[in-house]
């Protein structure tokens, strides 16, 4: 099967409607909103729902760009979140997800993908889209924190993607503090 066409945006103001419409009315998974990696503890557990709306729609009116919108002919059906890894409060505060050096890297901590579209290879094209946004930005280095799950897991339990998309996008592992949490980065030639 060949891969989905697909168009790639920077999440802004005038795309924000897509961005809900993707995410539904629940805010993808448990009202995230995409503001778990930002937030941590307490500041997350009480912020979900319509305050974590509100937060990353506040966000992106200020002019932050949180990721990039997969679109299929004009539809948004998937998201990937990328910045860099120091907006990410819970990666700061993470064992497992420690820096694996002191290189300057951007992050993509989290992805969606409409029901709809799973399983056709969206992800790994969200992946080569922030390498290359990444790379428009000046920057060097994309690191990913994928699963490898022990069993079969829900799609929603996959939100940080899965070894086998980073592998396909040219991802390469690069530390594991984790059986089943490794850190994968792609580096970008200049």
């Amino acid at each position: 099967m060949s891969p989905l066409s697909l168009s790639f945006h920077p999440l802004t103001p005038g795309r924000f409607a897509d961005f809900e419409r993707l995410f539904g009315p629940r805010g993808a998974c448990g009202g995230c909103w995409c503001m778990f990696w930002k937030l941590r503890g307490k500041a997350y557990s009480e912020n979900t729902g319509e305050t974590a709306h509100q937060m990353q729609k506040s966000s992106v009116e200020s002019g932050v760009v949180p990721g990039l919108l997969a679109y299929a002919d004009g539809r948004p059906v998937g998201w990937i979140a990328v910045e860099p890894r120091r907006v990410y409060e819970r990666l700061s505060h993470s064992r497992v997800l420690k820096p694996v050096d002191g290189q300057q890297v951007w992050s993509v901590p989290c992805f969606f993908v409409g029901k709809d579209f799973r399983g056709q290879g969206v992800t790994v094209q969200l992946l080569k889209a922030a390498v290359a946004y990444v790379k428009s930005k000046g920057g060097r280095i994309v690191e990913g924190y994928p699963v490898e799950p022990r069993g079969k897991i829900p799609d929603a339990f996959a939100y940080t993607g899965t070894i086998s998309a980073f592998q396909k996008a040219g991802f390469k592992e690069v530390l594991r503090n984790s059986p089943t949490r490794p850190i994968f980065r792609f580096v970008i030639s200049r």
